[in-house]
């Protein structure tokens, strides 16, 4: 029977860090986001030299590493295209239809990377108390674990990419009242914006084992979730900015609003590039 945790972080019911006694000497620390993104656990030996890394199996390794090229690569792609989409509107011949079939693409792209974030967390190792040691499970395509804080901000996040989906549906309509378009394409984005900061704080939750934010920009995790975090942000603005007088028919500010998706757009890019590089 393995040995109890020693001590255990993190915010309200969530524990994003675990460390414990081994049986045969030394420490092991399991962080939420360095086992299910680099499958690894840090082990200090009892003489207390520097920590040094386990890794889980090479079935886990591999997993890992084609899930987290699969949502990077489908983050970049859908926050160039949502990034092209943006300079149609604002630059090309102002055609909706345009714009809103390249976000459509893009939201395609999107909700790709935010499903393969949620099966990173489903079949990520976990490990076993007491023995230092990540064992990987069958493969998941569901599971249901909303008391884990990298599942629950995956989660959010795929519910956001699924709103703005049907924000992006109604785009197509024609012929919609000012009353129908804050309704059926406005409200949705504001809710999957919404659903996106939700997601980017509970990122920072799990990078910094507290409720608020920190700082850590030697973390490769923490600029990944701190792009992201801003692109929701520029998101949120040009959601807000969208929205359409019932008064004049017009938006609050069409250039706000896609400069906000621009800029937002190429954040995610970014953070799918670097999150290529925080692989198993």
């Amino acid at each position: 029977m393995g040995q109890p945790e020693q001590h255990a972080e993190g915010a309200g019911p969530f524990t994003t860090r675990l460390s414990w006694r081994l049986p045969e000497g030394g420490t092991a620390v399991w962080e939420s986001r360095a086992a299910r993104r680099r499958g690894v656990l840090a082990v200090r030996p009892r003489e207390g030299g520097p920590a040094r890394h386990r890794r889980a199996d090479d079935v886990a390794v591999g997993r890992l590493r084609r899930l987290n090229l699969i949502a990077s690569v489908a983050f970049v792609i859908g926050g160039a295209l949502f990034a092209a989409g943006a300079a149609v509107a604002q630059f090309g011949s102002g055609d909706a239809t345009t714009s809103a079939s390249i976000y459509f693409a893009g939201g395609l792209f999107f909700t790709t990377g935010g499903y393969t974030s949620l099966l990173q967390v489903v079949n990520a190792p976990r490990h076993v108390g007491g023995t230092g040691a990540l064992v990987t499970a069958p493969w998941r395509w569901w599971r249901y674990e909303p008391m884990r804080v990298d599942w629950l901000g995956a989660f959010v996040l795929f519910t956001g990419t699924l709103v703005f989906g049907i924000d992006l549906l109604d785009s197509f309509l024609q012929g919609l009242s000012v009353q129908q378009v804050n309704r059926l394409i406005w409200a949705p984005d504001v809710v999957g914006c919404v659903l996106f900061l939700v997601s980017g704080h509970l990122g920072f939750v799990e990078l910094c084992h507290r409720s608020l934010p920190c700082l850590r920009t030697r973390s490769l995790g923490w600029w990944i979730v701190a792009v992201n975090q801003f692109g929701s942000a520029l998101f949120m603005v040009s959601a807000l900015a969208a929205f359409t007088r019932p008064a004049t028919g017009s938006l609050v500010n069409a250039d706000i609003a896609n400069w906000g998706t621009l800029l937002g757009a190429l954040c995610f890019s970014v953070g799918g590039v670097l999150q290529a590089f925080e692989r198993a």
